[in-house]
């Protein structure tokens, strides 16, 4: 007797355990990419190439400012100043703070039905790490699963110190500045090491809108959010030891 072809119900599983073991493939390739991170300096971003890019679509000449320095090497009011704006409990949670997802989330309704633009993220600094480093700027549900995913990642294989370091170092900061070293010296002209508190708080402030804010330097709402971050910077805890 001749062997029988394979229905449609058996192709469908085939395909299914096809996709499985890529999508655990590529799962695996990632927390491989994780674990080099620990221990080695990255030289730049999937959003640092995605912007690089995007500029040079209408500036092939363009560049990006970037500068890798140490943990040591950026100063505490910058490091406290970015946890009291972005996620003022980054050294308490365990990457993802689900409460905060849900405020975003009801927030961003809200919004939608007045008809607004304003949103609000409820992404921790692991997340956005995680953003920055594998993938893009684009809004959607398997973009943010994967997030989830990485940020999990992330926090399973690197210390605060370290993650803290790499969101520091990768962070956008300007249209094409990266990294808290090309912030201080493109806003200051001084290294990260010599900011002041009320300059790292301005900084801190940027962050969820760099691109205008490196086009709008003095706006009345960035100088008021800055001196809250000022007076919150205090309160929140930095991670020390590696």
């Amino acid at each position: 007797m001749g062997r029988r072809k394979p229905g449609r119900r058996g192709i469908f599983r085939s395909l299914l355990a096809i996709g499985v073991c890529a999508l655990l493939l590529y799962e695996l390739g990632l927390f491989a990419m994780i674990v080099w991170y620990k221990y080695q300096n990255p030289g730049s971003s999937a959003f640092m190439a995605a912007t690089l890019q995007q500029l040079r679509a209408t500036d092939p000449h363009a560049s990006l400012q970037h500068r890798w320095v140490p943990y040591a090497q950026i100063s505490t009011t910058l490091k406290r100043a970015v946890i009291a704006s972005e996620d003022s409990n980054f050294t308490g949670h365990d990457g993802v703070e689900w409460s905060a997802i849900r405020q975003a989330w009801a927030y961003n309704l809200k919004q939608e039905e007045r008809g607004t633009h304003r949103r609000r993220g409820g992404s921790t600094i692991t997340q956005q790490l995680a953003k920055n480093l594998f993938l893009s700027d684009s809004r959607s549900y398997l973009r943010k699963a994967q997030e989830l995913a990485l940020a999990y990642m992330l926090e399973l294989v690197m210390s605060k110190r370290r993650i803290l370091e790499l969101y520091l170092n990768l962070a956008q900061w300007g249209t094409n500045v990266f990294g808290a070293e090309a912030a201080a010296r493109h806003y200051y002209h001084v290294g990260a090491r010599m900011l002041n508190s009320y300059q790292a708080a301005r900084l801190a402030s940027m962050l969820p809108n760099p691109d205008y804010y490196d086009r709008h330097r003095d706006t009345a709402y960035l100088r008021r959010h800055a001196r809250i971050v000022q007076r919150r910077m205090h309160l929140v805890d930095i991670p020390g030891s590696p």
